[in-house]
Parts: structure tokens; C-alpha cells; sequence
């Protein structure tokens, strides 16, 4: 099973990427030009001054020390948990005060010094000291635990939160402060991404205000978080703009999401590496969905973590719904699924959500579009058209894979075909000599249909995804007329 944390890009801009020049700079030219040290004292009038408006923004962002630990220290880091002691308030007020101690201890004997040349050596000594003391000890911590351990006790950190919440107490921070917020709570999908890419290691999406914003004083607004979050509903923003999109986001598609208990009815394995779960509705007994939603299912208590996946059955009954899993290599979610669940067991699930892919039934046209693990929720699409009354008169489906062994329901989608003459199926190949059928990329198969009518509705990974909207938009598809989601 793959670690908890992940390893993933943390320098957005040029300041985080290489801002550990300075750092270097300070702690080891300093040992020959001490003078650079002085550099320092502008530093912490900086981060003051941000911190009195900003919180923590400037560990985030513009920290020398931290762009060494995200950018260098980062590669060889084991990214493991950080020590619950390295995070508890009494080590840092600690070592605040034995940091400010020694400070004080050694600016106070340099005093005597004024006016003599080497005065400036003197205190600018004092800063490349404590500066070549955090690089190692930081970086000791980096490579043992993770990155961003010094970060949880570093005394430049409790400095900011001491001038922020004088911010807050005079109220500059209400339109300074941009916090992590989420466009409406209602739309996460508690996957835990979020926290699995945290410098500090918070939880965001289990910490959410009543105005959608995460207020904790550690979050260091590095918009990590933002950047990784995959149903892409995380902002940096005010308070204000917290309220403007918590007033205007349209919770369409999640209104009717739920807590479900449920019981595993069936696995059932469709290839080496991807398996079809069925739960069976406990409580409530019944659960309406729409062809092209998915469900979570929870796989982790504490903290509390699920998995979206889209529904690969259609809702007959509404008594039960099948998800089909394929196992990522070194995945965490679907690693536990595939190694613990079974038949019988009790199973939590929230849903139904989503409205991206759910087909727009007053549509004429329509071209569905599957990559890979994507093509699942297109087999109950599918079927609620051929069997269920709208105003569409004529659908394709899209199907691309690398290889022929990798495809599923293809003997489904061909039953469809002949079943209604609305519908047609292309299976495309990309990397298979001996594959006799259509090969390429769907999007090589997107150019001798007339798309001007056509609503496209798409899942899978995001390259063809992202592939097939600019193939799209070439050949004359409105931007309102492509949906998707990423597989």
C-alpha cells in the first residue's frame, strides 16, 4: 500500500522554486561575508508585517527556509507523519523562548561593540548562526519525517501567529486574509487529497467552518491543497469571497446526497486488475441516482476517508448500486478496497453526486467519450437512453484503451447497439499491432463525425480528456456544450 502522504509539487512560482538561494547564501556565504546575515532582519520585519494581514502566508510562499525543504530536501525526504510532539503548542512556545533567550543573550554582549568595525560583522554573524542552525537541523527533520516538520515549532512561525491574530482582533484580516475555502461543502468528496498533500499535514476537508473556510492558524495558504484537489472546488479567498460563493454555487447534482449503510452483495472481477463491487442498500433501503453520478465509499475511519466512483449500474429498483474499482499500482484508495473488502461486509457510502456527465435528456445529439477505467459510468448512461424516454435522437460512444485486453462491457455496448439503432459503438486502440479494428486515439475518431449539433459528455484520464477538448473546440464544439470528469 502506498504511503499516506504524497510527494507532489509545492512551487507555484519562481520565490518558492528558488528562493532556498537565499538561505544558502545567508548560512554559508555568511561564515565568509558575515554582513550578509543582516539580510535577515528585513526578513523578519516582512513576515510581521504579512503575518499582521495574512496569517502564515509568508511561510507558504515566499520562506527561503521553506522553499529548501519543498525544493531540495523534498527528493530525499521520507515524507512520513510528522511527530505529534513537533506539533504540540508547548514545544513551540518552548523553543520560542529559548530561541528568543539566546538572541537576546548574544545581541546584548555585541552591544558593547558599537561603533567599532566589526559591530555589523558581529550581529550579522548572530543571524547567519541561526540561520545555518535551522538549514541543518530543518533539513535533519526534512529527510527523517518530512519536509515542513520544522515548520510546525519554528519560532519565525509563532512570531506570525502572535502579529496575526492582532490582525484579526482588529479586524485587517477580513478582507487581507485569503484562507483556504471551499466552494460549497456539500461537493467534496472527502477523499482526503487535501490532507495527503499538506506541507503541515491538516486536514481541510474535515475542518471546514459554517462559511466554508479552513481557519486553522497552522495552514500556511501554500494552495497545495488547491492546485491537487480533484473535484477542483478549492479557492484561496476572503471571507467575502467565501460568502459570495456560498450564496452562488449551485449545489445541483449533490442535493441529494446522503450517508448510506450498506452491505457488500457481490465482487465480481471483470479483468486481472479491475473488479465490480455491488452494495446493497441498508439504510435508507432505497436510493434514487442518475445515469452518470457516482457514489463514495469509505475506506479509512480516522480520518474519516472515502473514494469517489462512478456508478456503473442502472438504477432499477434503487435498492442497490455496483461501482467498477480498477487497482492502481500503489493506490491507497483502492488498495484497501481490493485488499479488505468482501462479500458480506458492512460498507458506508455518501451519494448520489454529480451532474458533470449526467446527460441533458432535452439534448438531439450526443457523443459520449470513455477513457480507460472512464468507460463505467457511460454503461448505465447508455442504457437509461436506449430504455428511458428523452428527446435524443441519435448517440455515439467513444471508447479508447492502450491495449484490447484492457477493455470492459464491450459485449454490453455491442448488445446496446443492436438493441437500438440510435446508438453506435466505436472501440479504439492505441498501442496494439495485432488489434485489427479501429486504432488511434478517439480523438483520430472524432473528425468524421459532424459535431455542430452535438452535446459530448466525457470520463477518463485527464491527458485525453484535456486532449479531446481542444480537438473538440477545433472542430467547432461550444465550451457549454463539452462535459466531463477526469477518471
Amino acid at each position: 500500500m502506498s504511503m499516506f502522504h504524497i510527494k507532489t509539487n509545492r512551487t507555484f512560482t519562481l520565490i518558492r522554486k528558488y528562493g532556498f538561494l537565499f538561505t544558502l547564501t545567508v548560512a554559508l556565504g555568511g561564515l565568509w561575508f558575515p554582513k550578509l546575515g543582516l539580510m535577515v532582519i528585513p526578513v523578519i520585519i516582512g513576515l510581521l508585517f504579512y503575518s499582521f494581514f495574512k496569517g502564515r502566508f509568508w511561510c507558504g510562499n515566499i520562506c527561503a527556509h521553506g522553499s529548501l525543504f519543498d525544493s531540495v530536501f523534498m527528493k530525499w525526504s521520507r515524507n512520513g507523519n510528522i511527530p505529534k510532539i513537533f506539533r504540540h503548542k508547548l514545544v513551540g512556545i518552548t523553543f520560542f523562548g529559548w530561541f528568543s533567550f539566546k538572541l537576546t543573550m548574544k545581541l546584548t554582549r555585541i552591544a558593547g561593540t558599537y561603533g567599532s568595525a566589526s559591530f555589523l560583522d558581529k550581529i550579522g554573524m548572530v543571524f547567519v548562526g541561526s540561520y545555518l542552525m535551522v538549514t541543518l537541523l530543518g533539513g535533519l527533520l526534512a529527510l527523517f519525517y518530512a519536509p515542513r516538520t520544522w515548520c510546525n515549532f519554528c519560532p519565525m512561525g509563532f512570531m506570525q501567529r502572535i502579529s496575526y491574530r492582532f490582525g484579526k482582533k482588529l479586524g485587517v484580516t477580513i478582507i487581507t486574509d485569503e484562507k483556504v475555502t471551499v466552494s460549497k461543502s456539500e461537493m467534496c468528496h472527502s477523499c482526503g487529497k487535501c490532507a495527503r498533500v499538506c506541507p503541515m499535514q491538516l486536514t481541510p476537508y474535515t475542518h471546514f467552518s459554517d462559511d466554508n473556510q479552513f481557519d486553522d492558524e497552522s495552514c500556511i495558504r501554500c494552495s497545495t491543497c488547491v492546485y491537487n484537489c480533484p473535484a477542483h472546488i478549492l479557492t484561496l479567498g476572503n471571507e467575502k469571497t467565501a460568502q459570495v460563493l456560498k450564496s452562488n454555487v449551485s449545489i445541483e447534482g449533490y442535493e441529494s446526497r446522503q450517508r448510506i449503510s450498506a452491505v457488500i452483495k457481490d465482487v465480481k472481477k471483470l479483468k486481472v486488475d479491475v473488479t465490480e463491487y455491488t452494495f446493497g442498500f441498508i439504510t435508507p433501503s432505497h436510493v434514487n441516482y442518475k445515469a452518470g453520478q457516482f457514489m463514495l465509499v469509505k475506506i479509512k475511519d480516522d480520518p474519516e476517508m472515502f473514494r469517489a466512483y462512478s456508478i456503473s449500474s442502472f438504477n432499477e429498483d434503487g435498492k442497490s448500486v455496483s461501482v467498477t474499482i480498477k487497482q492502481v499500482e500503489n493506490g491507497y484508495g483502492t488498495g484497501i478496497i481490493t485488499d479488505t473488502f468482501k462479500v458480506g461486509d458492512s460498507v458506508v457510502l455518501e451519494g448520489p453526486m454529480g451532474r458533470d456527465i449526467v446527460v441533458d435528456r432535452g439534448a438531439k445529439k450526443v457523443l459520449l467519450v470513455g477513457g480507460g477505467i472512464g468507460i463505467t459510468p457511460f454503461v448505465p448512461i447508455v442504457r437509461d437512453l436506449i430504455e428511458n424516454e428523452s428527446s435524443v435522437q441519435e448517440f455515439k460512444l467513444l471508447y479508447g484503451v492502450n491495449k484490447e485486453h484492457e477493455m470492459i462491457y464491450t459485449n454490453e455496448f455491442k448488445a446496446f447497439e443492436s438493441k437500438d439503432e440510435r446508438f453506435e459503438f466505436r472501440n479504439i486502440i492505441a498501442f496494439d499491432e495485432q488489434y485489427s479494428g479501429r486504432k488511434g486515439f478517439v480523438t483520430d475518431h472524432m473528425e468524421d463525425i459532424d459535431l455542430s449539433e452535438y452535446k459530448v459528455y466525457m470520463c477518463g484520464p485527464p491527458p485525453m480528456v484535456n486532449a479531446s477538448i481542444n480537438k473538440l473546440k477545433s472542430l467547432g464544439v461550444k465550451t457549454e456544450n463539452i462535459k466531463y470528469e477526469s477518471a
